[in-house]
């Protein structure tokens, strides 16, 4: 037979509150009172509110006794609900023997050790703090002791290495605690409920550690006991240790308190600093990874985070002399979300919030961090953590906080919100005063390089000086290198798949405010034309961000159907992860572009990276270093580092710490930085090389634009392009004529200043390029060509200016026909359309396959073509058509791997194969 139980519940916090909540789940209980603590100025405990919420009686006693007697009026009180059982679920007041006994059934407590073990009010703390390997919850009939009355049952789990005060009570002594406490009501109803005497053997009574003499820890033991007495008391109230620091005159004494601890033991830091501990032989050691503290048998304990006055830092940060400046310029939409937030705090703490307002000062609980975590998370859909909560405990510290997280996250076009600062030079061009940085761009700030080392750069258009540009050294690729890592682990990974997208969409349309910048730079610094540079090289740099990061949250593993060891099932599935730190290293003819199609998808891919741009050109990846800040990506996640192939970029392809390297050169430079890659740690690698791309015109096709787009082939861009037809092979109906339309149009074509609107040939990149040409055409005449127009520098013109050329009767084992000249020089060879499998044979007698092409209006021929060529890309009666969503990459000596479409997230993705057997 089931007792109809009168339950009067005395106590306090969410366990309580739970446990009342379990309790009206049962038809044979009624609650006739709740007995709780008087509210804290306007705040309720949560016990009181939801008793009210189900019209339950609820009495507020500061106290039960009044020096060591029961107090009439409370007893009064008390006995008034005609309680048969009392219910302790938690319970911080001395409650008397009067009451203990007042209920028919008695009185059964809640307590959260496995009794007779940790009596006392901090048994959590002093199970972790002796090292316990299990932990556990007690409910007992209460006495006239100290938690010995009689044991009704116990519950414990294993405590994991990684478990703290927070992490035990959240995963097992309150949820497990809640149901044990209707379990044992239920056996009280129903009779059955024990009574089993406590031993006094391995009884212990521990200190309470609400006594701040009680939380200052003895730094004069073991690694493992500084670490379990620092787990022992995370996140409430937290390990007191004492920081000794020298002033210059004086030695001033700092009390900090230390959270997330962990035994270290991943070998000797690099960078580290010490600081002195009050009672520790040796220095800490302050490093990247926290705060480095050595026992007395030589083993370390890590801490991650150091609490100074209200505020919790990364134990990492304890030397950087510079706070975060607050944010000022905070949006309408922001400041509308400060009193979303206001409202969260106040219906969390029940009072009005200042600006001022300490969340912890003003009786917030461990409880409440969850709350406020959940809540915010909910409202704003931030990433948000518990320490977040420490972190920035005032208000409008937090509300800063807030702010930041959501403008990493913010695809929003308002205005610049943060200034970087830098040292670079005012570019006068193009009706336009452009601030151009010229520093290394590392971490987030634009920085010299090691030395003062600078780069001449060199404007085609005049030859004269543009810039000084910081010349990286290997010193300063490994510090990217380290940011980069950090970042990775670090900043990187709260941002989620969403919001990285977001940004990279925010970091597009800053790009597109600032895209007539971008253009005279890309112009002045490479040569590029002014129109070309603003529809291509920038306009595809836009587009290319902007594809990637609709990727961001797409990228998914399958479930894979495997044979199962019966009776057992099998999960296996896969999981798309990003590599790490990625290095990408760009050439000299798309500054901008190339750097776009390659860091855009390692980005969306949720990697890292450092880029080294191509030395002589390198302004725009600088500029767009500076709209990456803006755009709110965290330090460490882009870094631009300008330099010498030879020391920079060798010391990229070299780096340890370097998981993936996208390369975009010549095959040679390609060959040695695969080479590179395999000494160096076997980094994944992806190459786009040089090519040799053969273009086929029948007879049959559309002269006019055959022509059109034969042109564009070669001479695009100023020739310097890498699917550029090198070798053009003509059908003799039409050779004449095609030679004779192509001379024509190139006399009337405008060379010039690339800033001018009608030109439509700039100068060359530079000058080790433009000698080059001028030895490529000589080679051609040597060996018998015909030069038909062109073959050297354009008359009085300053400058690199090359005039677009062309040669015909070139045969194949001519030099002009085998090496890429990567200029605007058009060769030409004849073919009879009897012997197309000839003319195939000599277009694919070549190690490169980057591209090709073909002009005819027989659909027979356009297929047959593409499915002999031996090329990576493949135009038919089109050319240089090429899109964001298509892959582009090359065969054989051209290079492996993809740029641009789907197919190019792998190449910054790895496989991970996930099996389960249940």
């Amino acid at each position: 037979m089931t007792l109809k139980l009168r339950i009067a519940i005395i106590g306090q916090s969410n366990f309580a509150s739970d446990v009342l909540e379990i309790f009206l789940e049962r038809s044979n209980i009624e609650i006739v009172g709740v007995f709780t603590i008087p509210d804290k100025g306007n705040r309720e405990d949560i016990l009181a509110t939801t008793a009210k919420a189900h019209q339950i009686p609820v009495f507020k006693f500061a106290s039960w006794r009044r020096k060591g007697i029961a107090i009439p009026e409370v007893l009064e009180q008390y006995a008034s609900v005609g309680a048969n059982l009392n219910v302790l679920p938690y319970c911080s007041q001395f409650i008397p023997m009067e009451v203990i006994d007042g209920a028919a059934l008695g009185s059964i407590c809640y307590h959260p050790s496995i009794l007779p073990r940790h009596r006392g009010a901090s048994a959590i703390s002093w199970t972790l703090i002796e090292g316990d390997e299990v932990a556990g919850f007690s409910i007992f009939w209460a006495d006239d002791g100290l938690d010995t009355g009689p044991l009704l049952l116990t519950r414990q789990t294993n405590l994991e290495p990684t478990d703290t005060l927070d992490t035990i009570y959240k995963r097992f002594l309150y949820p497990e605690g809640v149901k044990a406490m209707g379990v044992a009501v239920d056996l009280v109803a129903k009779g059955e409920a024990y009574k089993i005497t406590q031993t006094e053997v391995g009884a212990t009574y521990d200190p309470a550690m609400f006594k701040i003499e009680n939380q200052v820890i003895n730094l004069g033991q073991t690694a493992v006991r500084i670490w379990n007495f620092i787990r022992g008391l995370d996140s409430v109230p937290g390990a007191i240790a004492t920081v000794v620091l020298n002033t210059g005159d004086e030695v001033v004494e700092e009390q900090v308190r230390l959270f997330g601890a962990h035994l270290y033991s991943a070998g000797p830091v690099s960078n580290a600093q010490p600081l002195r501990l009050k009672g520790l032989s040796k220095p800490a050691l302050v490093h990247e990874g926290g705060l480095l503290i050595e026992g007395t048998d030589g083993a370390f304990v890590n801490v991650r985070r150091l609490k100074r006055g209200s505020k919790v830092i990364a134990a990492s940060d304890w030397f950087k002399q510079a706070n975060q400046e607050p944010i000022k310029d905070f949006t309408e939409d922001e400041l509308s979300k400060k009193h979303a937030l206001a409202s969260i705090w106040q219906a969390i703490l029940k009072d009005s919030i200042e600006p001022s307002t300490d969340f912890f000062a003003a009786g917030a609980g461990s409880m409440d961090v969850v709350r406020l975590v959940e809540e915010v998370k909910e409202t704003f859909d931030v990433p948000l953590e518990n320490e977040h909560v420490f972190m920035a405990p005032v208000f409008e510290e937090f509300f800063d906080q807030l702010v930041r997280i959501l403008r990493q996250g913010s695809s929003s076009t308002g205005g610049n919100r943060k200034q970087v600062p830098f040292k670079g030079f005012l570019l006068n061009a193009n009706k336009r005063e452009i601030q151009v940085p010229t520093q290394l761009f590392v971490n987030g700030e634009f920085v010299d390089a090691e030395g003062g080392r600078t780069l001449d750069i060199i404007n085609p258009t005049d030859e004269k000086i543009l810039a000084k540009v910081a010349c990286a050294s290997a010193a300063d690729v490994d510090k990217a290198v380290q940011a980069a890592h950090k970042a990775f682990y670090g900043a990187w990974k709260q941002v989620s798949a969403r919001q990285r997208g977001q940004l990279m969409l925010k970091l597009a349309d800053l790009m597109e405010q600032h895209k007539e910048e971008l253009a005279t730079i890309e112009s002045v610094d490479s040569g590029a034309v002014y129109t070309l540079a603003l529809k291509t090289h920038i306009g595809m740099s836009i587009d290319a961000w902007r594809y990637f990061a609709g990727w961001c949250d797409k990228i998914q593993g399958n479930t894979i159907p495997v044979n199962p060891a019966r009776p057992n099932n099998v999960l296996t599935f896969t999981r798309k992860e990003p590599i790490g730190v990625c290095g990408l290293v760009t050439p000299w003819n798309y500054p901008l572009m190339m750097l776009s199609w390659k860091m855009a998808a390692c980005i969306a891919a949720g990697n890292t990276c450092l880029i080294k741009p191509a030395q002589t050109c390198p302004l725009t990846a600088l500029k767009f270093a500076e709209l990456a800040v803006l755009a709110g990506f965290p330090p460490g996640v882009i870094n631009v580092l300008p330099g010498k192939g030879s020391d920079a970029g060798q010391a990229v392809a070299d780096h340890h710490l370097v998981r993936k390297l996208g390369f975009t050169g010549s095959t040679p430079i390609g060959k040695h930085i695969m080479k590179s890659c395999a000494d160096s740690n076997l980094k994944k690698c992806s190459l786009e090389l040089g090519g040799k791309s053969p273009l086929i015109i029948f007879a049959d096709c559309d002269l006019d634009k055959a022509v059109k787009h034969g042109m564009s082939s070669v001479f695009f861009n100023k020739g310097e392009n890498c699917i550029a037809a090198g070798r053009l092979f003509i059908e003799d109906r039409v050779h004449d004529e095609f030679v004779r339309r192509v001379v024509k149009d190139l006399r009337s074509m405008t060379i010039g200043d690339p800033l001018n609107r009608s030109t439509a040939h700039g100068p060359q990149n530079h000058k080790a390029h433009y000698d080059k040409l001028i030895e490529f055409c000589q080679r051609g005449v040597e060996e018998g060509a015909t030069l038909v127009y062109g073959g050297g520098p354009v008359p009085n013109l300053k400058g690199y200016f090359f005039t677009p050329t062309v040669f015909t009767n070139v045969e194949d084992d001519m030099f002009i026909a085998q090496e890429e000249s990567f200029g605007p020089i058009m060769i030409i060879s004849k073919f009879n359309a009897s012997d197309v499998d000839s003319v195939m044979h000599r277009a694919n007698r070549t190690e490169y396959g980057l591209a090709s092409g073909v002009f005819t209006k027989d659909i027979s021929k356009a297929l047959s073509f593409a499915d002999r060529i031996e090329a990576g890309t493949v135009f038919v009666n089109v050319y240089n058509k090429t899109d964001v969503a298509a892959p582009f990459g090359g065969f054989k000596q051209s290079g492996y791997g993809k740029d641009l479409g789907q197919e190019a997230l792998n190449e910054y993705l790895k496989t991970k194969c996930v099996t389960i057997e249940y």
